[in-house]
């Protein structure tokens, strides 16, 4: 195993993990800034208002992309068992 291929698989895991985290991180974004809106247009100037919807938003965001979170996991692990024998020195 050169240093090549362990960059390669390395940057393959965090392109990955960042498809993966991004309907829950732009839920939470989505969320937040409409409440910052609404808090700005009130004058509500309540920190712990933005809490409960943005875990409310973070987990239906969890519950709808889960199949396609878990098949995109399980691709990169096929795909990894697949090559495994490229990847051990011979």
């Amino acid at each position: 195993m050169n240093a090549d291929l362990v960059i390669d698989m390395l940057v393959h895991a965090l392109q990955l993990s960042l498809i993966i985290a991004a309907p829950m991180l732009g839920a939470g974004l989505v969320i937040g800034l409409t409440i910052s809106i609404f808090q700005s247009v009130t004058s509500i100037q309540e920190m712990t208002l933005t809490f409960i919807p943005k875990i409310v938003g973070v987990v239906a965001a969890v519950m709808i992309f889960a199949p396609w979170m878990l098949d995109k996991i399980m691709a990169y692990t096929i795909d990894l068992f697949t090559n495994l024998g490229q990847y051990v020195g011979r």
